[in-house]
Formats: C-alpha cells, sequence, structure tokens
C-alpha cells in the first residue's frame, strides 16, 4: 500500500495526494466516509482510490489528462475526485441538472479522454455519444448488464482491475485538480480551473475557520459537482474528519441523520435551511451534536435566522466567495440577534477576511475605494483560481495581478466587516439612479407574508428600468402588490420601491442555490 511503507509521512500537504497519504498514514482506521450506512475508512479509500487511478493510467491517461464525470453524490464520485487527486489527473465535473446541449459544451470544452456517468444518466450520454469527439473511453457506474451500454467499461470491474500500488504519477502543487464550470450567468459556462496547491490551501483556510478536527462528522448533501460541497469535503479531511454523503436534499432524511449520525458539521444553503426549520418535526429533533451550519450562497433572511437561533442554537457560519475563490467568515458568536444595534448591523454583513485573503474594493478604474464607498469586490488568496480553461479572454477580465474581480458590489467598514450590496451586473438603474436589488429585497422579506423575494430590473419606456420583485409567499399566507409596495415606501427610498409585484410558486436557482436571475429576466420579460 503506497501511504504505508513507500512514502514517509508528509507534515504540511503541499497536494491534494500528500492530504490523501497522511490520512491514510496517521489515521488508517478513522471513517473517511459513510455512504448508504457503508464506512469506509481512510486507509480503505486509499487504496480504492490507488486501484482506480492504477486503472486509469492504464487506460493511456497521462497527468493532467482530463476526466468528466456526470453523476449525482455516491461513492464512486469521491473515488474519481481522490484517484485524480493522487495522479495529477483533472477532474471535470458536469452538473447533471443542465439540458443536453448544456452538458455536450461542457464536455467538448474540457475534453476529458474518459467519461465516466451513472447508469441513470445513460439517456443524456447516449444523445452525446456522437458528438463527443475527445472521449476515447466511456465508464460506467451501475449500468452493468443494461442493453445499449456495452460500449462503456464497467466502474466496479475497471476499479477491481487496477493495483493498489497506484499510477507512476504524481501531481505538482501547480496542477490542475479540478474543473468546475460556473452557472453561466453571464453567457456559456467557464471552467474554472483549481490548483493542487490551491485547494489545499482553500481547504486550511476554511478548515481553521471551522476549527475542524479528526472527531467532526460532516453531511453532505449539496451536488459534489459543485465547488461548494467539495471544498467543504476537502477541509473536513484537511483534519481527516468523517464525511457522511446523502443524495439530494431531503429534511427528514437530514434531520434523521443529524440525530442518529451525530453530525457535527453540515453545510446548506438558506433556502435550504428554511425548509429544514419548516419540516415536520423539527420542533422535536435532536440537534445537540451540531457545533456548526455553514451557509453560503446567499445571506440569511432574519426571519430564518431568528427560527434557527431558537430551534438549533447559536451554530449558523457564513462563508462569502466563489468558484474563482474564497473570501470572508461571518462566525457564530457573530450571529447575535439580542445584542446591541451593532451586532444586528454585523448581521448584514458577510463578515471579515479568512486567514491567508485579502479582499479590496476599488472604483470602475481599479482605484481602491475609502472605507464605507461602495464598488467592486476583489480577492486574493493562495485558493483562487488559476485561470479559466480556454478562455484567455475571461481569464484576462477577471484575474489580474492575482485579484480576482468578483463582480460583486459591496462596501467595507471600519473594522473589516464586507458588506455585499449586488452583483454588478444586477444593479438597476431607474430614472438615473442606482437601485441595488439587494436592499430592495431586504425590505420586501421583513414582511410577514413573504417567503423569499428576487428582485430584477424590467425595461421601461419612461425610468430606463422599473424595479420587478418577484415573491413566494408562506404558506397560507396573503398580500397583494399594492400591500407590498407600501410596505417597503416606509423602509426605502420611494424612487427604490418596487414598481411591479409578481407572485410565484418557486425562485428559480443556480446548483450553487443563488437565485438565477438571468432565467428570472427571461421569464418575466426583464
Amino acid at each position: 500500500m503506497r501511504h504505508a511503507s513507500a512514502r514517509p509521512l508528509i507534515t504540511v500537504p503541499q497536494t491534494l495526494a500528500d492530504m490523501l497519504d497522511n490520512n491514510a498514514w496517521k489515521y488508517p482506521d478513522q471513517t473517511a466516509f459513510v455512504w448508504q450506512n457503508q464506512q469506509v475508512t481512510h486507509a480503505q479509500h486509499h487504496v480504492r482510490a490507488s486501484k482506480l487511478a492504477n486503472a486509469l493510467y492504464r487506460l493511456g491517461l497521462k497527468r493532467q489528462d482530463r476526466i468528466g464525470i456526470l453523476s449525482q453524490n455516491r461513492q464512486e464520485f469521491l473515488e474519481i475526485y481522490s484517484a485524480c487527486e493522487l495522479t495529477g489527473f483533472i477532474c471535470s465535473t458536469v452538473n447533471w441538472r443542465l439540458a443536453v446541449p448544456e452538458m455536450q459544451f461542457i464536455i467538448n470544452d474540457s475534453a476529458p479522454k474518459v467519461f465516466i456517468f451513472e447508469a441513470s444518466y445513460a439517456h443524456a450520454v447516449l444523445a452525446m455519444r456522437p458528438h463527443l469527439t475527445s472521449v476515447q473511453h466511456y465508464v460506467c457506474i451501475g449500468g452493468k448488464g443494461v442493453p445499449g451500454l456495452e460500449f462503456a467499461l464497467d466502474f466496479d470491474e475497471l476499479l477491481a482491475s487496477g493495483d493498489e500500488a497506484g499510477a507512476p504519477l504524481r501531481p505538482k502543487p501547480e496542477d490542475i485538480a479540478f474543473l468546475i464550470y460556473t452557472s453561466g450567468t453571464t453567457g456559456r459556462p467557464k471552467g474554472v480551473m483549481l490548483t493542487q496547491g490551491g485547494q489545499v490551501a482553500a481547504a486550511e483556510i476554511l478548515g481553521s475557520d471551522q476549527r475542524n478536527s479528526p472527531a467532526d462528522r460532516l453531511l453532505i448533501m449539496m451536488p459534489l459537482f459543485h465547488i461548494g460541497a467539495k471544498i467543504i469535503q476537502l477541509a473536513q479531511h484537511w483534519r481527516a474528519g468523517t464525511v457522511f454523503l446523502q443524495n439530494g436534499f431531503d429534511p427528514q432524511k437530514i434531520l434523521a441523520s443529524i440525530e442518529q449520525d451525530r453530525i457535527t458539521v453540515t453545510h446548506m444553503a438558506p433556502t435550504m435551511i428554511q425548509s429544514l426549520l419548516d419540516a415536520p418535526g423539527v420542533e422535536e429533533a435532536d440537534f445537540s451534536s451540531l457545533r456548526m451550519v455553514v451557509y453560503a450562497a446567499a445571506p440569511m433572511p432574519l426571519p430564518v435566522l431568528r427560527k434557527g437561533l431558537r430551534l438549533i442554537g447559536p451554530v449558523f457560519q457564513q462563508q462569502f466567495g466563489q468558484t474563482e475563490g474564497i473570501g470572508t467568515t461571518l462566525l457564530a458568536h457573530q450571529h447575535r440577534l439580542d445584542g446591541t444595534e451593532r451586532d444586528r448591523e454585523i448581521l448584514t454583513s458577510v463578515g471579515q477576511v479568512s486567514p491567508r485573503v485579502n479582499v479590496r474594493i476599488v472604483d470602475d478604474n481599479g482605484a481602491d475605494l475609502p472605507v464605507g464607498e461602495v464598488g467592486e469586490i476583489l480577492l486574493s488568496s493562495p485558493g483562487v483560481m488559476k485561470g479559466y480553461w480556454n478562455n484567455s479572454g475571461a481569464t484576462i477580465d477577471t484575474l489580474r495581478d492575482g485579484w480576482v474581480h468578483t463582480g460583486d458590489m459591496g462596501r467595507l467598514d471600519t473594522e473589516g466587516f464586507l458588506y455585499l450590496v449586488d452583483r454588478k451586473k444586477d444593479m438597476i438603474i431607474s430614472g438615473g439612479e442606482n437601485i441595488y436589488s439587494r436592499e430592495v429585497e431586504e425590505a420586501v422579506v421583513t414582511h410577514d407574508a413573504v417567503s423569499e423575494v428576487a428582485v430584477i430590473g424590467k425595461p421601461d419606456e419612461k425610468w430606463g428600468e422599473a424595479v420587478m420583485a418577484v415573491v413566494v409567499l408562506k404558506p397560507g399566507a396573503s398580500a397583494s402588490e399594492q400591500v407590498l409596495i407600501d410596505h417597503c415606501r416606509t423602509l426605502i427610498a420611494s424612487y427604490k420601491k418596487p414598481r411591479h409585484v409578481v407572485f410565484t410558486d418557486e425562485i428559480v436557482k443556480l446548483p450553487s442555490g443563488k437565485i438565477d436571475k438571468v432565467r428570472l429576466r427571461k421569464l418575466y420579460g426583464a
């Protein structure tokens, strides 16, 4: 076994391969992850990932060749990730929620030599296969004996054929580890290149922020194709903790796992937390093991936070960042609703910079702005992306001198708390005035009848753009357009209030949990 005798203990990991070796050496019998009640230790996981890496190498793969994966959360997904991490293959994930043409674009853009897919997506793969020119080998998870899939190797058989000595390859810190495609809010999805060394740094930064330890038990239900789930898994395994993996968001399964598995840490979007807190049985649920609920994608609405603090306790921690790089943290002890006015103001922020992270606020010319002024947020850290795959133009626009230009507008206060104002492209200009959609959303959501809201700009002949609020009401609640407009008039300047309010059962979201305002504009003619 590679980690046991052939390789010495690496005390300061430089690559993700080092992390895997360290865990298998130092914590061989500690459970690495649990999938469908089956426990896999760090040593067992290392062996299986090494065998898979060896089998893929014998298919002809070289360091930095791409491996595509189309699958929901499952044990094999983590094994594919780890096989790539051990060898320097690049893992390129595909969002299974996409339409076939969108998947096809990502696969052709990343040009994998091997494409691994879950059998449930065979229909999509069969439709794309004639157009995927780079793929030399297909591998199917759970499709053995299924008619029509004879062209694909069986995943279990492929892994079993490998040698646990692994592949004769070793990644370098500057090697690309993952290609994670953005949601395409500004056009075609872009492949974010995340390096081995950068992801070790990001795991260390988040692991420190979250105070992770080998005793932690992390529940993941967010999709592993997304960086949010992947980086929190790495942050947990940076300290050799245990990951409990679920396939999708099911409030009852989550409540059961928290109670039965004594989960200590989990990660959800605010909308998921709201659904969990509204689930039957939540009032009687045992949350005593939970020490941290990490949320990202959006700030927590105060009514949801208030309910969460009452039912679960002071365990909430907000992370702000992007696929391109991590940023800030609002710590659990900073989530105070019963403190001073300053404490409540801090709750509207996304926290202070994480260790080894730098933040700047700049104007349109790239000049730094004084404290309190709104400008574009720039991030810099050892964990930022290497650039966009096959897209030098977008890389130049976004990554300059090591600083990621996030496209988010915000401001810093005198204590270094960062306040998001809006996405640069989501800012509404009405009658010559700049209106930040988040400010309007925060006003609308304070109405007792409102569960969720998204604000967009709608073309208007007179004003250029008019403010439109897309609203989801709470079950059994009612409110008219005029009631909500009048409510906002008492909280924000009159020119910022919505001129249009539409009601819907659900607001469309991106895989990250963020609201998909591009689709909203298309749906509502904005």
